[in-house]
């Protein structure tokens, strides 16, 4: 509409009415080709009605140009901004006490829809210089018991502009007086307060405030009732090697029950600001760490969890991707025994509790395939002679129920009962091993419930991404319970996990 209304006086290069979140602010801008279009548009148009409204329209002004003027007019103010005034004065009476210092145009005092007044108003004046005598004159003067405060009226937005900067400015100087003296404490006792948090700091010098930061929401009852401690406060030395001394024998030191925890009091930008770079020099190392080795030759811990027959498919234990051969120690021990890799080690797929049979013993003949460590480790027996039983160190033939810890039956993973009917008992529930309920995690142990999703959880990422499993199923196990159990039902949910990894 714009462009239509003002195309007709020539062409116009560029048009814009000027808007914030969708809504006009009422006023634009039209770029005419020719500076004779211009001054035409504005002659014809300006002081017109648009769309029912007198409309302004002149030269575009620089905002510098702008910013001059507006120092200018602020030099040469005539408006005059009173508050402080007894509600009972009325607007002849304001306007009477203003008229002795020159000529006054207007006088309005504020009123609400009572008729009351507000306590504020304006006044007016012809001349530039009985406006200024009369703020000289009459700022913080007393009219009728009460103390006027006399200025140059401002608009909203110049008041709040010039309010932030007083606002920042007293900020600052608060900082700097206080840089390196006003201790932070936390960790306090709900039982210290303002006095005995004083009294366990006076030691180290001169304390000009000590407060225990609390609820403003007070206990209803009681004149002397306070609100709740939320733990913390501050603490404000009078030199800043009293607030240093202080934070080192302070901090870590028992106050009540409780450690507490002392330092330099930092404004909540300048503290955010560290633990975001913080946050981001750790991603970044542990980014840097993941694909190659870590300090001192080590390997990010990765969790291999065994197939469907409960055997590694490289060796014996945890198996690295892209490393063959290296066998770490297991991540995930029974607490009783020692985390090394020697015959008798729980593995991943075997019961907890029952060890991997000792070196020397394994399953009989026909009893379910063996991984490719086990046959190499039988290499050593091809020359006894044919049908002789393996023996074990013990001299009972592999697989019986003498042997070592205990016989496997079949290929489940599922120890016989060497130890007593408690073995027998700790292996049962791992027979129905394909379905895994919330109510089954929840009543194991929260040390095993990783295991019991990974186990679950490693087949399916197998079947889809045999290289990367191990790896894959580790970084999923990061998630929280609910949200893998929701991946072992949903194979959508967990095919879209598993490229995301």
């Amino acid at each position: 509409a714009l462009h239509d209304t003002f195309s007709a006086f020539g062409n116009i290069l560029s048009c814009k009415v000027a808007t914030e979140e969708g809504q006009s602010k009422g006023y634009g801008f039209v770029h005419y080709e020719t500076h004779e279009a211009a001054e035409n548009a504005i002659k014809h148009v300006n002081g017109m009605l648009l769309n029912d409204k007198k409309v302004y329209v002149g030269h575009h002004i620089a905002k510098k140009e702008r910013q001059s003027k507006v120092e200018e007019m602020k030099a040469k103010f005539t408006n005059v901004y009173i508050k402080n005034l007894d509600p009972e004065v009325t607007q002849e009476e304001v306007e009477a006490l203003f008229t002795k210092f020159g000529p006054v145009t207007s006088c309005v005092v504020s009123t609400d829809e009572n008729g009351r007044s507000k306590g504020f108003g304006f006044i007016n004046f012809e001349n530039h210089e009985d406006a200024k005598r009369a703020v000289d004159e009459l700022h913080d003067s007393e009219y009728k018991e009460k103390k006027l405060f006399v200025t140059r009226a401002q608009k909203k937005g110049e008041r709040e502009e010039e309010l932030k900067k007083q606002y920042e400015q007293q900020k600052m100087e608060k900082l700097s007086k206080y840089q390196g003296v006003n201790l932070y404490v936390k960790n306090l006792d709900d039982e210290v307060d303002d006095e005995k948090l004083r009294q366990e700091f006076s030691v180290y010098g001169v304390i000009t405030s000590a407060k225990v930061m609390r609820d403003e929401k007070a206990a209803a009852e009681g004149e002397e009732a306070k609100g709740a401690s939320k733990g913390f406060g501050f603490v404000c030395f009078s030199s800043p090697d009293e607030a240093t001394k202080a934070v080192t024998e302070m901090n870590g030191r028992m106050l009540g029950s409780k450690p507490i925890y002392v330092a330099l009091a930092q404004r909540k930008e300048v503290r955010k600001s560290q633990l975001e770079a913080q946050m981001a020099q750790r991603s970044q190392i542990r980014m840097q760490q993941m694909p190659g080795q870590m300090p001192g030759g080590m390997y990010p811990p990765q969790m291999f969890y065994p197939g469907p027959g409960g055997f590694p498919p490289q060796g014996r234990g945890m198996v690295y991707p892209g490393q063959p051969g290296m066998v770490p120690r297991p991540r995930w021990v029974n607490p009783g025994q020692p985390q090394q890799m020697h015959p008798g080690a729980p593995m991943p797929g075997y019961p907890m509790g029952q060890g991997f049979p000792p070196m020397g013993q394994g399953r009989p003949r026909g009893q379910g395939p063996r991984s490719q460590s086990q046959r190499g480790g039988a290499a050593g027996q091809q020359g006894r002679p044919q049908g002789a039983p393996q023996q074990g160190p013990t001299g009972a033939p592999r697989g019986a129920p003498g042997a070592g810890r205990g016989g496997y039956t079949k290929y489940t993973g599922q120890a016989r009962a060497a130890n007593g009917p408690s073995a027998a008992a700790a292996a049962a529930p791992a027979a129905d091993a394909n379905t895994l309920t919330a109510a089954a995690l929840a009543a194991a142990d929260p040390d095993q419930q990783k295991q019991m999703v990974g186990e679950h959880l490693y087949p399916k990422i197998a079947a889809r991404q045999p290289d990367y499993a191990g790896k894959i199923t580790g970084m999923l196990l990061e998630m929280d319970n609910g949200e893998l159990l929701h991946l072992l039902e949903d194979n959508e949910a967990l095919d879209a996990k598993i490229e995301e990894a």
